[in-house]
This record gives structure tokens, sequence and C-alpha cells, in this order.
């Protein structure tokens, strides 16, 4: 399955949630992407069906292994691409918004490039 911008970021609200709380929920993660419960329940569903996460029967949320790679990869992106905005002299808060348009659509291959640069001209590692 081809994972929509939609699902990378629900993944990364969880890993998110996951560092923040050692427990995903889905009231959390709705607060965390500012949507309403029954977009997350239904997001949930579909990241469900396609392997990304489990629930368990309190409705506890765990990424997958296939989930949790995708959800690193996004948070890494997320992480270095702000960390490089900031030392910029972007403010904090833009620099998190802009990180987040622009970590989905980065190629593989330019993001390892702006990362190794971040790494050694800016003493950047994430």
């Amino acid at each position: 399955m081809i994972l929509a911008e939609s699902g990378e970021d629900y993944l990364e609200a969880m890993l998110m949630m996951q560092e923040k709380h050692g427990f995903i929920r889905s009231i959390d993660i709705a607060e965390q992407l500012h949507v309403t419960k029954p977009s997350v329940s239904y997001a949930t569903k579909r990241l469900r069906e396609a392997g990304y996460i489990t629930m368990d029967s309190d409705s506890l949320i765990t990424l997958t292994e296939t989930g949790m790679k995708v959800a690193t990869r996004i948070y890494t992106r997320h992480k270095v691409l702000t960390e490089i905005f900031i030392h910029m002299g972007i403010d904090p808060e833009t620099a998190r918004e802009d990180a987040c348009k622009v970590e989905h659509d980065l190629s593989d291959s330019t993001f390892d490039a702006i990362r190794a640069c971040a790494e050694k001209e800016f003493n950047i590692v994430v």
C-alpha cells in the first residue's frame, strides 16, 4: 500500500506520543494533529488494515515494525529539517511548520544530502 502524506503524519504523531507518554491513544493523536476523534478512528482503521499498527483490547495503539520504519523516517526528517531551518534563523514555530510541509516530498537521496551537509556544516546530528 502506498501511504499518503496524512498516513505518514498519523504514524509520526503516534511515534511522538510513544516517546512522550510511553503509550499511544487516539485522543492524544487527535489533539496532536488537531483533528476530530472520528478522523482518527478512520485513519487508525486504515493503518491497521494496511499493517502499520495494531490495537489492543483497551484501544492502545502499537506501531508494527513497518509502521515504526515509516514513522521513524518521517520523524527524523522533521527533526533534521527543523534544526536546519532554526539554524538558518527561522523562528522555531515556523521552522517546525515548514519542516512538516517539506518532510514528505523530498526524495531519499536529496534528504540524505541535506542531512550530510547539516552534519558537516552545522554539526546538526539527529
